[in-house]
Formats: structure tokens, sequence, C-alpha cells
């Protein structure tokens, strides 16, 4: 590893193979417990440090960020929902996104292209894998993957509902996964929409 954090190893073929089809069989557990829209945002924070069993922000492995995005970004496109990858503190969490998302949820692109130690190796594979990516600075999600502790709960929507997937882990990173639901309002006399839960 550099002494810049940025790892210059070179991980094998089946180790990348079997983090992209965790990714995939992560993202699509998500996708059937959450009950997602087509046409909705998930947020995604990814720490390619922690899945490689390294303190976050400590080992960017561009290949391996790479793998982990190409694996929930496939099976997003499938289900039509959009993807926005959270880019580390350095660029103070802003989000990659296709442009199309932006202009549909009304975001202002800011500029700034990600890198793996400024901004991530996770946000870095966006930018490079995306038909027209753009930054963004703020949104609300329906939804997120938070894959090492990367903390995305500045991008969901009110009101946040942890989700419990059976696959917790990435390679050696901690997955917590959230959906959101509407405000319960009126107190005890009022009625609620039971599928809006």
């Amino acid at each position: 590893m550099s002494a810049t954090g940025i790892s210059d190893e070179i991980l094998n073929k089946s180790d990348l193979d079997l983090y992209r089809s965790e990714a995939e069989m992560m993202t699509d557990e998500y996708l059937e417990a959450a009950c997602l829209k087509r046409g909705d945002l998930l947020v995604v924070g990814c720490s390619s440090s922690e899945i490689a069993a390294h303190s976050i922000g400590s080992f960017s492995n561009a290949e391996l960020g790479r793998a982990v995005f190409e694996g929930i970004y496939e099976v997003l496109k499938r289900e039509g929902i959009y993807l926005a990858a959270q880019c580390c503190e350095h660029l103070n969490r802003a989000l990659i996104l296709e442009e199309e998302a932006a202009e549909r949820f009304c975001l202002e692109p800011v500029n700034v292209v990600p890198q793996p130690k400024a901004g991530g190796s996770f946000a870095s594979a966006a930018y490079e894998g995306m038909e027209h990516p753009v930054a963004v600075e703020h949104i609300r999600a329906a939804g997120g993957i938070d894959i090492g502790d990367t903390l995305i709960g500045m991008h969901l929507k009110d009101v946040a509902v942890p989700l419990r997937l059976k696959r917790n882990m990435l390679g050696a990173a901690h997955v917590v996964c959230a959906r959101t639901r509407p405000r319960y309002i009126g107190g005890e006399r009022a009625h609620y929409d039971e599928q809006l839960k």
C-alpha cells in the first residue's frame, strides 16, 4: 500500500468476482425487502477499505470499488431504480448519479470528479461507469445501503426504517440498510393507509 492510503495491491479475479456477486445478491435481497418503485432513488455508501478488512479510508482500492459498483448498478438498472453513489467526507458526502436522475428530481449539479482518496473508490467507479454522471450535494432517497458504516442517513427521506438483511456483510464490511416511509400524522384518532407502512 502506498503512503497515500491508496492500495496498490492487485486483487485476483476470483476475489473481485466474489465481491461483485455478493453485491448483486445483497442488492436483490434489499430490493425484495424494501419494495422500492421504478424511478426511486437509492443511496449507496461503500468503503472499499472496510470490505478488504482495513479501517475506513486507509486502503482505497479502485478494482474493488469497481467490482462492487458493477454488481449493484446492474441490478438497479434492470429494476429501474436510480443509484446515488455517496462520496466520502472529503467531498462532503456529495453524490454521483445519472444526469437523468438529477433532472428528474430537480437536483443542481456541482463540479467535482471523485478520485479514490477524494470521493472514494466506489464513487469513482460510479463516475466512470455511469452513462452520464453528475455530482450533486443533496438528495432525499427512498432507501439506502451502507457498506462499511459510511453514514448515509443524511441522504434519506423522513422516516427511515431499518431493514435487516440476511446478507449483512460484504467482505469484511458491515452492511446496514434502510427504506423510508411517509410520516404518520393526526394522533390517536387518525387512520392510516396500511399499504404505506
